[in-house]
Protein backbone atom coordinates (compact mmCIF):
# COMPACT_ATOMS: atom_id res chain seq x y z
CA UNK A 1 0.00 0.00 0.00
CA UNK A 2 1.44 3.63 -0.98
CA UNK A 3 1.63 5.63 1.92
CA UNK A 4 2.50 9.90 2.30
CA UNK A 5 4.60 10.83 4.50
CA UNK A 6 3.94 14.16 6.66
CA UNK A 7 7.25 16.08 8.05
CA UNK A 8 7.23 19.04 10.16
CA UNK A 9 8.95 20.54 12.41
CA UNK A 10 9.35 18.81 15.99
CA UNK A 11 7.03 21.62 18.59
CA UNK A 12 9.80 23.61 20.64
CA UNK A 13 8.26 22.06 23.95
CA UNK A 14 9.51 18.62 23.48
CA UNK A 15 6.46 17.36 26.32
CA UNK A 16 3.83 18.35 23.34
CA UNK A 17 5.62 15.73 20.80
CA UNK A 18 3.72 13.22 22.58
CA UNK A 19 0.50 14.88 22.64
CA UNK A 20 0.92 15.38 18.96
CA UNK A 21 1.52 12.36 17.83
CA UNK A 22 -1.35 11.30 19.78
CA UNK A 23 -3.74 13.77 17.91
CA UNK A 24 -2.50 12.87 14.52
CA UNK A 25 -2.74 9.02 15.39
CA UNK A 26 -6.67 9.94 16.05
CA UNK A 27 -6.67 11.56 12.63
CA UNK A 28 -5.43 9.02 10.84
CA UNK A 29 -1.66 9.15 10.68
CA UNK A 30 -0.16 4.99 11.20
CA UNK A 31 3.03 5.96 12.51
CA UNK A 32 5.91 7.97 13.33
CA UNK A 33 9.77 8.99 13.58
CA UNK A 34 11.28 11.08 15.62
CA UNK A 35 14.07 12.76 14.08
CA UNK A 36 16.78 15.45 15.62
CA UNK A 37 14.70 18.30 13.95
CA UNK A 38 11.28 16.96 12.73
CA UNK A 39 8.50 14.66 13.45
CA UNK A 40 7.59 12.50 10.31
CA UNK A 41 4.10 10.93 9.96
CA UNK A 42 2.74 7.87 7.51
CA UNK A 43 -1.12 7.69 6.60
CA UNK A 44 -2.03 5.46 3.75
CA UNK A 45 -3.55 6.90 0.64
CA UNK A 46 -7.05 5.60 1.33
CA UNK A 47 -6.91 7.48 4.82
CA UNK A 48 -5.29 10.80 3.50
CA UNK A 49 -7.55 14.20 3.91
CA UNK A 50 -5.28 17.20 4.12
CA UNK A 51 -8.36 19.31 5.42
CA UNK A 52 -8.85 16.69 8.49
CA UNK A 53 -4.99 17.44 9.10
CA UNK A 54 -5.61 21.36 9.25
CA UNK A 55 -7.94 21.06 11.55
CA UNK A 56 -5.28 20.12 14.26
CA UNK A 57 -3.47 23.58 14.99
CA UNK A 58 -0.45 22.87 15.24
CA UNK A 59 -0.45 20.56 11.28
CA UNK A 60 -2.26 24.39 10.28
CA UNK A 61 0.43 26.23 11.77
CA UNK A 62 3.02 24.53 9.62
CA UNK A 63 1.22 24.36 6.58
CA UNK A 64 0.56 28.38 7.15
CA UNK A 65 4.84 29.25 7.57
CA UNK A 66 5.39 26.71 4.33
CA UNK A 67 7.06 23.94 6.84
CA UNK A 68 5.01 21.22 6.39
CA UNK A 69 5.90 18.52 4.05
CA UNK A 70 3.98 15.74 2.13
CA UNK A 71 5.62 13.40 -0.13
CA UNK A 72 4.71 10.21 -1.64
CA UNK A 73 6.21 7.06 -0.16
CA UNK A 74 5.95 3.93 -2.15
CA UNK A 75 6.61 0.22 -0.74
CA UNK A 76 8.05 1.34 2.48
CA UNK A 77 9.30 -1.22 4.87
CA UNK A 78 7.46 -0.90 7.81
CA UNK A 79 9.34 -3.22 10.20
CA UNK A 80 12.03 -1.51 9.59
CA UNK A 81 10.58 2.28 10.78
CA UNK A 82 9.15 -0.17 14.10
CA UNK A 83 12.32 -1.12 14.68
CA UNK A 84 14.41 1.37 14.70
CA UNK A 85 11.77 3.48 16.65
CA UNK A 86 10.34 1.06 19.07
CA UNK A 87 13.04 0.07 21.56
CA UNK A 88 11.80 -2.41 24.67
CA UNK A 89 10.03 -1.27 27.64
CA UNK A 90 11.85 -2.56 30.88
CA UNK A 91 9.52 -1.32 34.22
CA UNK A 92 11.94 -2.05 36.84
CA UNK A 93 13.58 -5.68 36.97
CA UNK A 94 9.57 -6.48 36.64
CA UNK A 95 7.74 -5.89 33.32
CA UNK A 96 9.03 -6.20 29.85
CA UNK A 97 6.91 -4.70 26.93
CA UNK A 98 8.16 -5.70 23.77
CA UNK A 99 7.71 -6.11 19.98
CA UNK A 100 7.41 -9.27 18.10
CA UNK A 101 10.58 -8.62 16.63
CA UNK A 102 12.36 -8.10 19.87
CA UNK A 103 13.96 -10.99 21.93
CA UNK A 104 12.63 -12.77 24.88
CA UNK A 105 13.91 -11.83 28.34
CA UNK A 106 12.78 -13.98 30.48
CA UNK A 107 14.52 -12.60 33.54
CA UNK A 108 11.54 -10.79 33.96
CA UNK A 109 8.17 -11.75 35.94
CA UNK A 110 6.05 -10.17 32.86
CA UNK A 111 6.86 -9.88 29.38
CA UNK A 112 4.47 -8.38 26.98
CA UNK A 113 4.38 -8.37 23.61
CA UNK A 114 2.92 -5.79 21.81
CA UNK A 115 2.48 -5.09 18.23
CA UNK A 116 3.49 -1.88 17.38
CA UNK A 117 1.33 0.52 15.51
CA UNK A 118 1.99 3.95 16.43
CA UNK A 119 4.29 5.52 19.56
CA UNK A 120 1.49 6.25 22.02
CA UNK A 121 0.17 3.88 24.72
CA UNK A 122 2.94 1.08 23.66
CA UNK A 123 4.63 1.62 27.45
CA UNK A 124 7.18 3.98 26.50
CA UNK A 125 5.21 6.76 27.16
CA UNK A 126 5.86 8.13 30.59
CA UNK A 127 2.14 8.30 31.60
CA UNK A 128 1.75 4.15 30.63
CA UNK A 129 4.88 3.46 32.65
CA UNK A 130 4.41 5.03 35.82
CA UNK A 131 0.67 2.70 35.69
CA UNK A 132 2.42 0.27 34.60
CA UNK A 133 4.44 0.70 37.79
CA UNK A 134 1.27 1.03 40.09
CA UNK A 135 -0.52 -1.85 38.70
CA UNK A 136 3.47 -4.18 39.72
CA UNK A 137 2.62 -3.27 43.18
CA UNK A 138 -1.09 -3.40 43.40
CA UNK A 139 -2.77 -6.71 44.97
CA UNK A 140 -5.35 -6.92 42.03
CA UNK A 141 -6.29 -10.56 42.31
CA UNK A 142 -9.38 -11.60 41.58
CA UNK A 143 -10.53 -7.34 40.68
CA UNK A 144 -12.43 -6.62 38.13
CA UNK A 145 -10.62 -3.82 36.02
CA UNK A 146 -11.62 -0.92 33.49
CA UNK A 147 -8.80 0.88 31.77
CA UNK A 148 -10.17 3.30 29.99
CA UNK A 149 -8.47 5.02 26.52
CA UNK A 150 -7.19 2.20 26.68
CA UNK A 151 -4.99 2.34 23.41
CA UNK A 152 -2.58 -0.51 22.53
CA UNK A 153 -4.38 -2.24 25.83
CA UNK A 154 -1.02 -2.90 27.48
CA UNK A 155 -2.21 -1.99 30.96
CA UNK A 156 -5.72 -4.18 30.68
CA UNK A 157 -3.06 -6.87 29.97
CA UNK A 158 -0.70 -6.07 32.35
CA UNK A 159 -3.51 -6.17 35.20
CA UNK A 160 -4.65 -9.45 33.47
CA UNK A 161 -1.38 -11.03 34.09
CA UNK A 162 -1.72 -9.79 37.62
CA UNK A 163 -4.87 -11.97 38.26
CA UNK A 164 -7.23 -9.44 37.45
CA UNK A 165 -10.50 -11.25 37.17
CA UNK A 166 -12.53 -9.45 34.82
CA UNK A 167 -11.46 -6.41 32.92
CA UNK A 168 -13.03 -4.22 30.16
CA UNK A 169 -10.92 -2.21 28.17
CA UNK A 170 -12.73 0.84 26.25
CA UNK A 171 -11.30 3.40 23.50
CA UNK A 172 -12.64 6.26 21.14
CA UNK A 173 -9.71 5.46 18.37
CA UNK A 174 -11.09 2.35 16.02
CA UNK A 175 -7.25 2.09 15.66
CA UNK A 176 -6.97 1.22 19.88
CA UNK A 177 -9.76 -0.82 19.76
CA UNK A 178 -8.56 -3.88 16.73
CA UNK A 179 -4.95 -3.48 18.61
CA UNK A 180 -6.11 -4.09 21.92
CA UNK A 181 -7.89 -7.31 20.55
CA UNK A 182 -5.11 -8.23 18.55
CA UNK A 183 -2.43 -7.61 21.56
CA UNK A 184 -5.11 -9.98 23.47
CA UNK A 185 -4.42 -12.86 21.29
CA UNK A 186 -1.12 -12.79 21.08
CA UNK A 187 -0.42 -12.53 25.05
CA UNK A 188 -3.10 -15.40 25.03
CA UNK A 189 -5.43 -13.34 27.11
CA UNK A 190 -9.12 -14.15 27.18
CA UNK A 191 -10.84 -12.32 30.49
CA UNK A 192 -10.42 -8.73 28.62
CA UNK A 193 -13.40 -7.64 26.82
CA UNK A 194 -12.49 -4.43 24.34
CA UNK A 195 -15.47 -1.54 23.57
CA UNK A 196 -15.38 0.99 20.78
CA UNK A 197 -16.77 4.36 22.33
CA UNK A 198 -16.44 6.51 25.33
CA UNK A 199 -17.66 7.36 28.54
CA UNK A 200 -20.85 7.12 27.75
CA UNK A 201 -20.55 2.99 27.64
CA UNK A 202 -20.10 3.38 31.23
CA UNK A 203 -23.63 3.15 31.78
CA UNK A 204 -23.67 -0.28 30.45
CA UNK A 205 -20.41 -1.11 32.35
CA UNK A 206 -19.97 -0.37 35.97
CA UNK A 207 -19.00 -2.41 40.01
CA UNK A 208 -15.46 -1.44 38.90
CA UNK A 209 -12.37 -1.93 41.79
CA UNK A 210 -10.27 -0.29 39.93
CA UNK A 211 -10.50 2.29 37.06
CA UNK A 212 -6.90 3.25 34.85
CA UNK A 213 -7.72 6.40 32.97
CA UNK A 214 -4.74 7.38 31.20
CA UNK A 215 -6.51 9.94 28.79
CA UNK A 216 -5.70 13.77 29.28
CA UNK A 217 -6.69 16.47 31.78
CA UNK A 218 -9.75 17.70 29.76
CA UNK A 219 -10.96 14.41 29.34
CA UNK A 220 -10.37 13.50 32.49
CA UNK A 221 -12.11 16.46 34.27
CA UNK A 222 -15.44 16.05 31.53
CA UNK A 223 -15.44 12.00 32.65
CA UNK A 224 -14.34 11.89 36.12
CA UNK A 225 -18.09 11.61 37.35
CA UNK A 226 -18.71 8.65 34.94
CA UNK A 227 -15.68 7.34 36.32
CA UNK A 228 -16.48 7.59 39.81
CA UNK A 229 -19.79 6.61 39.68
CA UNK A 230 -18.87 3.17 37.44
CA UNK A 231 -16.22 2.51 40.71
CA UNK A 232 -17.53 0.54 43.75
CA UNK A 233 -16.58 2.55 46.70
CA UNK A 234 -13.43 1.41 48.28
CA UNK A 235 -12.29 0.89 44.58
CA UNK A 236 -8.92 2.69 43.29
CA UNK A 237 -8.75 5.31 40.09
CA UNK A 238 -5.52 5.67 38.66
CA UNK A 239 -5.24 8.67 36.28
CA UNK A 240 -3.01 10.40 34.28
CA UNK A 241 -2.24 12.29 30.83
CA UNK A 242 -1.17 15.21 32.66
CA UNK A 243 1.33 17.54 33.69
CA UNK A 244 2.71 18.37 37.51
CA UNK A 245 0.97 21.55 37.22
CA UNK A 246 -2.52 19.77 36.34
CA UNK A 247 -2.39 17.77 39.61
CA UNK A 248 -4.51 20.24 41.68
CA UNK A 249 -7.24 20.51 39.08
CA UNK A 250 -7.48 16.71 38.89
CA UNK A 251 -7.56 16.37 42.64
CA UNK A 252 -9.99 19.34 43.02
CA UNK A 253 -12.64 17.67 40.29
CA UNK A 254 -12.12 14.32 41.99
CA UNK A 255 -13.29 15.27 45.03
CA UNK A 256 -16.64 16.91 43.69
CA UNK A 257 -17.47 13.11 42.98
CA UNK A 258 -16.51 11.28 46.46
CA UNK A 259 -12.64 10.76 44.98
CA UNK A 260 -9.86 10.76 47.84
CA UNK A 261 -6.41 11.58 46.51
CA UNK A 262 -3.87 9.09 47.73
CA UNK A 263 -0.63 9.99 46.31
CA UNK A 264 1.28 10.03 42.99
CA UNK A 265 3.99 9.20 41.14
CA UNK A 266 5.61 11.97 38.32
CA UNK A 267 8.50 11.39 35.77
CA UNK A 268 9.64 13.91 33.35
CA UNK A 269 6.97 16.80 34.56
CA UNK A 270 3.91 13.89 34.11
CA UNK A 271 1.85 12.75 36.62
CA UNK A 272 0.04 9.71 37.42
CA UNK A 273 -2.52 10.50 40.36
CA UNK A 274 -3.89 7.55 42.52
CA UNK A 275 -7.88 8.10 44.34
CA UNK A 276 -9.99 5.94 46.60
CA UNK A 277 -13.84 6.13 45.85
CA UNK A 278 -14.90 6.88 49.90
CA UNK A 279 -18.72 7.30 49.08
Amino acid sequence: MDYYQISMPNPADPEQTDILIAQLSALGVESFEEQEAHLLGYISFDEFDKDILLTNNYIAKCDSEGSLLIDVIEDKNWNEVWESNYPPVKVGKRCYVRAPFHDQDHSFDYEIIIKPKMAFGTGHHQTTSMILEYILDMDIKGKRVLDMGCGSGVLAILASMRGASDLVAIDIDHWSYENTMENCEVNNISNIRAFLGGAELLSEHKDFEVVFANINKNILLRDMKSYSQSLLVGGTLITSGYYNSDLKDIIDCASEYGLEFTGNKIMDNWVAGEFRKTK
